[in-house]
């Protein structure tokens, strides 16, 4: 048969057919269609088959079996035919229907043999069992699909001599197989054993008729025909049929056949029996439910507690152990009492009995009591960040503080509890969620976390009233029933991306939670009663201060975490990220060394920001090339140096070489900022081209950045003269001042010192030192302002390798917090005014062009130690 398009019911060509495509699976048993003959029909045609048999003799048996034919064979998908069964078939592949046009027109006398697989569409002679049959094709049908369905009798059991044929189908010589028969007293028991497990068969399978017993006891004396005609009302597999079909003993099949039925009744009465318990466990759990009604009712008639008053007097011991103030108890008690007066069916049962289950479940009066250690809490600090001293120190005094204040404390004075609310700002990656950590650790308290990224709603903080469908406490009373206790470390992260609409704004919500003023009677919306959450060290944090809103500001204490040099990342990486990532990636940490230059060179060209997030990443894609050579058997070096480095990571991603480049012409100047990710440099470019006096500004700048050109501008058009400009530079000439890196958005003022700088550069012609950095707001009028962020600015000047770093003398306060490695590194330029500015900034001959005395104010390291600068 050869493949072709066709249905999936097609494909088991060719197969038993019913009046479904798929035989029933309620019972391993099959339908009476796919074997026996009908039983309305039982009677006539076992008298004939019996008549059939009374006629055949020894002889011709024997004569049968020796005698060979070549018939056509019609290969069987997933089907048996037994001798003396009626079996519905139906045939679709080509060759099938050109084998059964030919038989037809014949004496419809066909071979028929199972193949070995089923989904083997075009079976040649390795691919069929050698046993089949020799069957008539009573009746054939033709379908408009195009499939043929049969109506095939099986004769006699037949074995393959030899393929004669294989196109257009094959032909093949055959020999009847006939069984042999013993006339036994063993062979009568087995058949009367198989009648009757087939009879309890029948029993335990609804949909065969009680007509297959009398059938089966008609042809008792015949073991053969009993065998087939059970078997083929039985759900059987192919194999299992081809197994019967090929036993050549009666008695054998007979034994086969009996197993099979014993196994399949025990599933079936198995399946009963389970079914049967499966009913009186419904029936039982009903028959309970009435008791349990009944027995309800007796009690009340008796005065003998209900589960209603079991429940409460649960709740009531739970809230006389529960140490809550008095407003809260009697609330809880008059919610008590209301749940006792309502029956457990109504709807307002379950809210109640959730509202004092969350009342019950706070930890009212739970504290951590631990001493206080501030050396362990010192060695904690250490062990977990380097560097932070100021943070580090700030909790060792709040630590102090509450100890001195707790051995002072008397009967008379008790301690009052004032938490320190921290607010922890700097650049992803800095570790301020995790010094929040080490922070709880070191006071040996709980930590939980909240994330109020994207909260828009004030409910997130303070609940829903309950007279909403599923209401719930807000997040913070939320988190403080995880923790357990009243005074844990609460994290506030990311408060800076708090937002507002139409539902509320948390930000004000939260101004009651972080006010040691009020937090000790926090309100939530859905427990009404005041809780007190002045015991709760609040740490929030943040990336941008200036996105935290003022009023919520100004009730933290806010300390900043700046970023780290190179050196502290280096020890950073050294101490804590290497071993952390070899061991994640499951290398012994002294399975290879880092050199401290390898380090380096990640650190400079294969990271760009104020923590260590990324700088952890490419420690790990280096540690994981190092486990994948392990794993492989190959050797790894001893040494990490910046060959393997460059090896496993790539070509380096950062240069700060390009900044000589990039300002050896007239008109870029090098400004310093402050970024999502810390402190970097920012090239300022000006130029001009013919037109009339306009000015353009580009590279995504916000509001205040365009004011600050605009400001640059007419200070330069103010100064022409005194700086030696063509004084009409701006009535033939239209101006474009642009900051690269134009996908990302900037904005502030600290760049005006910058533009103005590129714009005298750009129009006198004499290029910006390429060594020099600058920060600092402009006026009209040339003074150069303060601005914030002077660590991270100094931070990102000695990363790009400026030597000179000019900033306005107002911030000079701000070199004392930067760390000894800064002041090594660069020299400071305290400007007053623009001209203090120029003369740092422009080459020495420049400085000439300036008509009035400048004040700047050159600071060198040395300089620096000598004023106690650290």
């Amino acid at each position: 048969m050869s493949p072709r398009e066709k249905d999936p019911e097609d494909n088991r060509d060719v197969q038993a057919t019913s009046e479904s495509d798929e035989p029933t699976t309620e019972s391993p048993i099959g339908r009476q269609e796919e074997g026996s003959i009908p039983a309305e029909r039982e009677s006539e045609e076992s008298a004939s088959v019996s008549a059939a048999e009374s006629n055949d003799g020894a002889d011709g048996e024997e004569q049968a079996e020796s005698a060979e034919q070549i018939l056509p064979l019609l290969p069987l998908r997933g089907t048996v035919v037994f001798p003396q069964t009626l079996v519905p078939l139906a045939a679709a592949l080509p060759r099938s229907l050109k084998l059964i046009d030919q038989v037809m027109s014949g004496d419809r006398t066909v071979a028929m043999v199972l193949q070995k697989d089923a989904e083997n569409e075009n079976a040649g002679p390795d691919d069929i069992m050698e046993v089949g049959t020799i069957a008539t094709i009573h009746q054939m049908m033709r379908v408009p699909d195009g499939t043929v369905r049969l109506a095939v009798q099986g004769v006699d059991r037949m074995r393959i001599v030899e393929i004669v044929e294989e196109e257009p189908f094959m032909m093949a010589k055959v020999v009847k197989a006939p069984e042999t028969t013993e006339d036994t007293v063993e062979i009568e028991a087995l058949s009367r054993n198989a009648i009757d497990l087939f009879q309890r068969l029948v029993g335990l399978v609804p949909h065969l008729p009680d007509e297959l017993v009398t059938a089966a006891v008609n042809v008792d004396h015949d073991p053969k025909h009993l065998v087939y005609l059970i078997a083929s009302n039985l759900r059987m597999d192919p194999e299992m049929r081809q197994k019967l079909l090929e036993i050549d003993s009666v008695g054998d099949k007979l034994k086969e056949l009996n197993a099979f039925v014993t196994k399949e009744l025990d599933v079936l009465e198995l399946g009963r029996k389970i079914q049967t318990d499966v009913q009186d466990e419904m029936s039982k759990s009903q028959r309970e439910y009435f008791l349990r009604e009944q027995m309800k009712a007796i009690q009340k008639e008796l005065g003998e507690s209900t589960e209603t008053e079991t429940e409460v007097n649960e709740l009531r011991e739970k809230i006389d152990s529960s140490g809550m103030p008095e407003e809260a108890e009697k609330e809880a008690r008059r919610e008590l009492d209301r749940l006792s007066k309502l029956p457990p069916a109504a709807a307002e049962y379950g809210v109640i009995k959730t509202y004092l289950d969350w009342l019950t479940s706070l930890p009212w009066n739970v504290t951590t009591e631990s001493q206080i250690d501030i050396r362990r809490a010192r060695e904690i600090l250490d062990e977990d960040h380097y560097g932070l001293d100021r943070i580090k120190d700030r909790i060792l005094e709040y630590l102090a503080v509450r100890k001195l204040k707790q051995d002072a404390a008397t009967d008379e004075e008790p301690l009052l509890h004032r938490e320190p609310i921290l607010c922890l700002v700097g650049a992803p990656g800095v570790g301020k969620t995790s010094l929040a950590q080490s922070i709880a650790r070191a006071l040996d308290r709980e930590l939980t976390r909240m994330s109020l990224g994207g909260v828009r709603d004030e409910s997130e903080i303070r609940g829903h009233r309950r007279t909403y469908v599923g209401a719930m406490p807000g997040r913070i009373i939320q988190a403080i029933r995880r923790a357990g206790s009243k005074d844990p470390v609460f994290v506030l992260d990311e408060v800076d991306k708090l937002g507002s609409d139409w539902r509320g704004d948390p930000s004000s919500a939260l101004l009651e939670v972080l006010d040691p003023e009020q937090n000790d009677s926090f309100r939530d919306h859905y427990l009404d009663v005041a809780f007190d959450l002045s015991q709760v060290m609040f740490i929030a944090t943040a990336n941008f201060l200036d996105q935290v809103p003022a009023p919520l500001r100004d009730r933290m204490e806010v300390l900043e975490l700046s970023g780290y040099t190179d050196d502290d990342k280096l020890n950073i990486a050294r101490k804590y990220l290497v071993p952390k990532q070899m061991k994640a990636n499951g290398l012994k940490v002294e399975a290879a060394e880092w050199d401290d230059a390898a380090l380096l060179n990640i650190i400079q060209h294969y990271t760009r920001e104020a923590g260590v997030r990324n700088l952890e990443r490419e420690i790990g894609s280096v540690a994981r090339k190092l486990a994948t050579a392990v794993a492989q058997d190959e050797p790894i070096p001893s040494t990490i140096g910046t060959d393997e480095v460059r090896e496993y990571l790539g070509r380096p991603r950062y240069f700060y070489e390009e900044r000589a480049a990039r300002t050896a012409m007239p008109g870029v100047s090098i400004g310093v900022g402050v970024t999502g990710v810390g402190g970097d440099i920012m090239f300022i470019e000006a130029t001009r081209m013919p037109g009339k006096g306009s000015m353009t500004v580009t590279g995504q700048l916000g509001d205040v950045m365009k004011e600050s050109a605009s400001a640059a501008m007419a200070y330069v058009r103010s100064r022409a003269s005194e700086l030696r400009l063509n004084p009409n530079f701006y009535e033939k000439s239209d101006v474009h001042l642009h900051v690269p890196a134009g996908a990302t958005p900037k904005d502030g003022p600290s760049a005006g010192t910058a533009m103005t700088t590129a714009l005298i550069s750009l129009l006198s012609g004499v290029p910006v030192r390429d060594d020099v950095g600058m920060t600092g707001e402009i006026t009209l009028r040339g003074q150069v302002l303060p601005v914030g962020g002077i660590k991270q600015k100094a931070l990102a000047a000695q990363r790009a390798g400026i030597t000179t770093f000019i900033l306005p003398k107002r911030n000079d306060v701000d070199l004392d917090e930067l760390p000894e490695e800064i002041h090594n590194d660069l020299t400071f330029v305290l400007a007053e005014t623009m001209d203090d500015v120029l003369k740092a900034a422009m080459p020495e001959g420049f400085s000439e062009r300036v008509t009035n005395d400048g004040h700047a104010e050159s600071v060198p390291s040395s300089q620096l130690a000598a004023r106690g600068v650290a």
